[in-house]
């Protein structure tokens, strides 16, 4: 349920209300509004009675949240949240991009790949230094030495770092390197893993799961806040259907669902969604048309000789032709793409 504090309540009024709530073993989540505070309350499923806050001082009214997924609704959380990552901004009404490989292969790839996306428009660096992959024969990832090179490109370029935890024990170490953590869609209900990123107050990149239904989907977002990191943002990368024309099907249906039920960001993978870089680009457009906050896309410089996923990556050219293109179609929405960094990239010869 939601306590919606009057606006001449005083702070001793919510310390109470937050001390009260504590004492009947629930969680109390607080937003800070300009004019008044809400007080979300949350626990183990068992009733709250509201006449046990309702007439406390400084109480204006009680209201339930009807959702399972209480902090992620916009029941409890009415305006956009906005994550704010280096001076950029995650949903807000500029567009959010992020380019780069599936996975770090080696410092000279992941160096070239991430001053290309930089000169192409790019706002974030991805790229999987730990990868969870369908057979244990494939490429698995160059571990620390992938984050420990995906740090120098952000020193490098300015641009903050996304990659992927696969198991709650590494979340520590990868969040000391990275800027945000990616949760793939094979991890989205990894439940000991949730909570982990949920507790590391690092923004997390959440992956809808290949079979998952949006209300699975924004319960494993639940988790994450319920720990008491507010910065999750959500990815649709296509789920699992009958249809094998295309690696995933692509259910644009999912953004406008999405946006309507939380106010969490909301991005694309048309990587995922497609499996061919032939079809990336006309996703990506359907995305930000269909209101997405935003895109991660897989950009490799030689896609014929990436270790995972040279199929869906885009070239470098072709990657600065989707920004071009999303850049139109923002505009004719009265969006803008988000700015650039100002960082001058180091003459350093990458070899």
């Amino acid at each position: 349920m939601m306590i919606i504090m009057r606006t001449d309540a005083t702070q001793e009024d919510i310390d109470n209300i937050v001390s009260r709530v504590k004492s009947k073993q629930l969680q109390a989540h607080l937003i800070n509004g300009e004019e008044r505070t809400v007080i979300g309350v949350v626990g183990d499923g068992r009733p709250v009675e509201p006449d046990q806050f309702v007439r406390m001082p400084g109480v204006d009214q009680v209201t339930p949240i009807s959702r399972p997924y209480k902090l992620a609704s916009r029941e409890f959380h009415p305006e956009n949240t906005v994550i704010q990552l280096k001076g950029l901004e995650i949903g807000s009404n500029q567009i959010f991009i992020i380019g780069g490989p599936c996975a770090v292969e080696s410092r000279a790839q992941l160096l070239d790949t991430a001053v290309k996306i930089k000169e192409s428009g790019a706002h974030a660096l991805r790229g999987g230094a730990f990868k969870p992959r369908t057979s244990p024969y494939s490429f698995q990832g160059m571990g620390k030495e992938g984050l420990e090179i995906l740090a120098e490109a952000r020193e490098m370029t300015g641009l903050p770092i996304v990659t992927e935890a696969t198991s709650p024990d590494l979340v520590p170490m990868i969040a000391k390197y990275t800027d945000v953590i990616q949760i793939g869609a094979r991890n989205m209900q990894n439940y000991a893993l949730l909570q982990a990123v949920g507790k590391s107050n690092c923004p997390a990149l959440l992956k809808r799961g290949m079979s998952a239904t949006i209300n699975d989907f924004l319960m494993a977002a639940e988790y994450i806040l319920s720990k008491g990191n507010p910065n999750v943002i959500l990815c649709e990368r296509g789920i699992r259907t009958f249809e094998t024309a295309t690696r995933n099907t692509t259910d644009i249906n999912a953004i406008p669902v999405l946006k309507s039920l939380t106010h969490l960001p909301v991005l694309l993978d048309p990587s995922h969604s497609t499996g061919h870089w032939e079809y990336v680009t006309s996703l990506a457009r359907a995305g930000i048309a269909a209101g997405a906050d935003g895109l991660i896309i897989e950009v490799h410089p030689n896609p014929i000789e990436a270790l995972s996923d040279g199929a869906q990556s885009l070239k470098p050219k072709r990657f600065t032709e989707l920004i071009e293109q999303v850049n139109a179609i923002s505009q004719a929405m009265g969006r803008e793409l988000a700015p650039l960094t100002s960082k001058t990239i180091s003459p350093e010869v990458i070899q």
